[in-house]
């Protein structure tokens, strides 16, 4: 074996000809390796791999000056080698650094000297390089020239890293053009030549790629598990990659997760250093997150800083990206005019002959504000090409597509194919909404869908047609709850995940101010944050369409005896449409703020009577209370109440930011039995359930109850054969056990509502908390499910009308019937409410019969009374 410039100690140069793969399979290790090589003082050529070694591994790691610095003694010590091809190598790496870093016109410079010394194998190893960063600055068309032939040499000179290596980054480029079917065949190829070598970094960034591939498909779950994947191998190479935080953004964007992008991209970016294609891309991606989750201001902070960073490293489509968020903000930010208008248009029309992503969303966006200064021609031009996308591309864009298929029909007025393409648009919202499986990810992605359902009522009311406005406030609303939620029962990690957040609670709740407590605290984030992954990625998709039927003689014949009244927000006004007997009617009801307000003060109200210290004249000021509630909630559809039969049963169907409304204080709806539904399709979908053929009742009791024992015992009295849990019995898993499948089922137990993760509200048991997570993993919920805990009944609006809360859980699940408090309330006041009504429901009473009779029965006491009215009648 000769050995190069006389070294005579083979065993070195082995070991430093190991230290270029190893660089990328283990950093550290390499990193390790390559100073203690250093340390030997070694020939040129072995010292030019070491420090090739150690910039590979710092530019990978985030520290690309340090990067550089290595990479510059590696290039003059591969010189003194007299070594070519080393030299050649070094130099590419060192050009892509330098391009990677920001300086793409040196880093091309000597990418293009490195390529003109390379010959033979080492050629293709080059152009790889070149045609990495050529990817990067967004020239697709050279980097695909480079990374052929890159292929191509390398298959045929049999180095099957590199070439998987070169089909990674190929497999990126025809993925940016669109080319599905080629992309997907380099990425396989790539991964098993990749698991063949050993290269346990590179396998991990074919994972990251898999999701990539599953976002262009449109499969978010798939691509968030993947992105978890990667992540997770990542951190066991102790090694970080920017991309991974920008990638995730994306994902979390196109699910709605605009909060949750942000805060990635954010905590990226504050660990990112310099001013490389690293920075640039995560203030990109927080510029987008930002601007979707209404941050104006940091929008444009982000985008502005963004697009001066891709000036200067020449990613001119890159720039072009980052133009339209600034644009976006300022509008977002109440700059309004031609001008504006102009520059829309022109970044639309730059961005589309790129072929970039965001193509369709900025003709939209340039076709709104062309509409807006009266520029017909232009707003019909860009609304068309952004309604191109309505068939084609990723499913969550379709949506987008109809709305400007909308819009566009709405500015030539032609009503009919404005409502066609809302009608396909909502189908294609929903369509997305359902692959998406896991609540919370379906309750955020319902943006354009909400919009489409908009356009389509401002319509109705433009018209005066209560029936058109209630048809098309039922087909949007109908199918947020038409599919079963998360997992079943039977996924052994999230209900391991799920005991030990229990365990942490149940600690936390006993542990003071400190140490322990901040790590416990450490502990349930990063607890709750895999809970949240797992289920998002992994919840069972649906198998079939729903069953909510939008057809409104359906509904109107299904009504029977009730009345209903449903809510309905129109550009920020409140409509209320009232149905008796088949009279369909529509009213104006005032500002959807003022409602919200009131309700805040309504359930202020009860709660300061619920701690038993009600204030003179406590029930006068009840009734007024419940009278300007009235007026901001019904308003003139109150009166259509009093026809027909007036004390016969009523069914509300609010929008999602009034479902937490105290109903029964309302006059018109205190004395009837009153059933609150998240829509009227739902409602009569509930009412059709079939009881199960065994009847059984499950009883559970958590702990810290006044009264709890007491009222157990009474209503065991009317339940003989009932499964009851009580102390150290009521835990989570026989709590799920007992309600699973049951006919009727009572959970007693302190309930908490978090409004920063509604599906992480929960019902206090003996080891801790029962969430939302934990009720999703029931086969079958409870038919009749009676809830007399803090808040149960309240849910978060992340949507026009979505719901995230005990009603999104259960509703999919088999609950017809559900009884919740919409504020605290008094347990001992609570305890001998619901004996009383367990009492009316074992005589044949339907929940809102049974609810309205314990109201009556209490009517001169304050307290009681205020927590009767903190209850609410859900389902049918």
């Amino acid at each position: 074996m000769s050995v190069a410039n006389g070294d005579p100690r083979p065993g070195r140069q082995q070991a430093a000809d190991d230290l270029l793969p190893l660089a990328v399979a283990r950093p550290a290790e390499a990193f390790g390796a390559a100073e203690t090589l250093l340390a030997q003082s070694p020939d040129p050529r072995t010292a030019s791999i070491a420090h090739q070694a150690k910039g590979i591994v710092l530019r990978d790691s985030g520290r690309a000056a340090e990067a550089i610095a290595e990479l510059r003694r590696a290039v003059r010590l591969a010189g003194r080698s007299g070594d070519p091809e080393r030299t050649a190598d070094v130099e590419a790496t060192l050009g892509l650094t330098l391009g990677l870093a920001g300086r793409a016109a040196e880093g091309l410079t000597a990418l293009d000297h490195a390529v003109a010394l390379s010959n033979g194998i080492h050629s293709g190893r080059v152009l790889m390089r070149r045609g990495y960063l050529l990817r990067v600055l967004g020239r697709y068309d050279e980097a695909l020239a480079d990374l052929r032939r890159a292929v191509k040499v390398l298959r045929t000179g049999g180095d099957r890293l590199w070439e998987a290596r070169s089909r990674t980054h190929r497999f990126l480029v025809y993925a940016a053009l669109g080319q599905a079917t080629r992309a997907d065949r380099d990425l396989v190829i790539a991964e098993q030549l990749l698991t063949a070598e050993g290269q346990d970094l590179e396998s991990a960034m074919a994972v990251h790629n898999r999701a990539d591939l599953a976002y262009q498909r449109g499969d978010l779950p798939e691509a968030l598990g993947f992105l978890d994947e990667a992540g997770a191998r990542y951190a066991a190479l102790q090694t970080s990659w920017p991309s991974l935080a920008i990638d995730r953004s994306a994902v979390l964007l196109a699910a709605g997760l605009a909060g949750e992008a942000l805060a990635s991209a954010e905590e990226a970016l504050a660990n990112e250093t310099g001013n490389g294609t690293a920075t640039a891309d995560l203030l990109f991606a927080a510029a987008q997150a930002a601007q979707a989750a209404g941050q104006a201001a940091l929008a444009g902070e982000r985008a502005a800083a963004a697009a001066e960073l891709f000036r200067r490293q020449g990613r001119k489509s890159w720039q072009a990206r980052a133009s339209f968020v600034v644009l976006q903000s300022r509008y977002d930010a109440g700059q309004r005019g031609a001008r504006l208008s102009t520059q829309a248009g022109r970044v639309a029309d730059r961005l589309d002959e790129l072929h970039s992503a965001e193509a369709a969303s900025a003709h939209l966006f340039a076709g709104r504000l062309a509409a807006e200064v009266g520029r017909r021609d232009d707003a019909d031009r860009h609304l068309a090409t952004a309604a191109r996308f309505r068939r084609r591309g990723p499913a969550y864009g379709h949506a987008a597509g109809w709305l400007a298929e909308a819009l566009r029909a709405e500015g030539r007025g032609a009503t009919a194919a404005t409502l066609i393409a809302c009608r396909r648009g909502l189908q294609a919202a929903g369509d997305h909404q359902r692959s998406l499986a896991a609540p919370e990810l379906r309750a955020h992605a319902a943006a354009y869908g909400t919009e489409l359902a908009a356009l389509a009522q401002r319509h109705a009311v433009r018209r005066g047609d209560a029936r058109m406005l209630l048809r098309w406030s039922e087909l949007w609303r109908a199918g947020a709850l038409a599919v079963p939620p998360v997992h079943g029962p039977d996924d052994r990690e999230l209900a391991e995940e799920l005991a030990a957040l229990r365990n942490i609670t149940a600690r936390l709740n006993e542990s003071a101010p400190g140490p322990v407590t901040d790590r416990l605290l450490t502990d349930r984030t990063r607890l709750e944050s895999a809970i949240r992954s797992r289920t998002r990625r992994l919840a069972a998709r649906p198998t079939s369409t729903p069953t909510t039927s939008g057809d409104l003689e359906e509904l109107l014949g299904g009504l029977g005896e009730h009345r209903l009244v449903e809510l309905t927000e129109v550009d920020g006004e409140l409509f209320a449409i009232s149905v008796v007997g088949r009279r369909v009617r529509m009213h104006r009801v005032g500002p959807v703020a003022a409602a919200v307000r009131e309700i805040e003060l309504a359930r202020f109200m009860l709660r300061r009577l619920a701690r038993g210290r009600p204030p003179a004249r406590a029930l006068e000021a009840l009734e007024t209370a419940g009278k300007r509630l009235q007026q901001v909630l019904l308003g003139p559809a109150a009166a259509d109440l009093h026809r027909g039969n007036p004390s016969g049963p009523v069914v509300v169907v609010p929008t999602a930011r009034l479902q937490s409304a105290p109903w029964a204080m309302l006059p018109a709806l205190g004395a009837v039995p009153l059933t609150v539904a998240p829509s009227a399709a739902l409602w009569l979908k509930a009412g059709r359930t079939k009881a199960p053929s065994r009847r059984r009742v499950a009883l559970v009791v958590g702990p810290g109850l006044d009264g709890s024992g007491g009222e157990l015992e009474l209503i065991n009295k009317g339940y003989p054969d009932a499964i009851t849990l009580l102390d150290q019995s009521a835990t989570a898993e026989a709590a799920l056990a007992a309600l699973d499948g049951a006919w009727t089922a009572h959970i007693a137990a302190h309930g908490i509502f978090r409004t920063d993760n509604p599906l992480f509200s929960n019902f206090t048991l003996h080891d801790g908390p029962l969430t939302i997570y934990d009720l999703g993993r029931l086969r079958r919920a409870p038919q009749r499910l009676v809830l007399s805990s803090c808040e149960s009944g309240v849910a978060a609006a992340v949507g026009a009308d979505e719901l995230l809360g005990v009603v999104s859980a259960l509703v999919p699940l088999g609950t017809a019937s559900l009884l919740a408090s919409v504020v605290p309330v008094n347990d001992a006041a609570t305890a001998g409410l619901m004996v009383d009504f367990h009492e009316h429901l074992r005589g044949g009473a339907s929940f809102g019969t049974a609810l309205r009779a314990v109201r009556a029965s209490i009517a001169d006491d304050p307290v009681m009374l205020a927590t009767a009215l903190s209850f609410v009648a859900l389902g049918c």
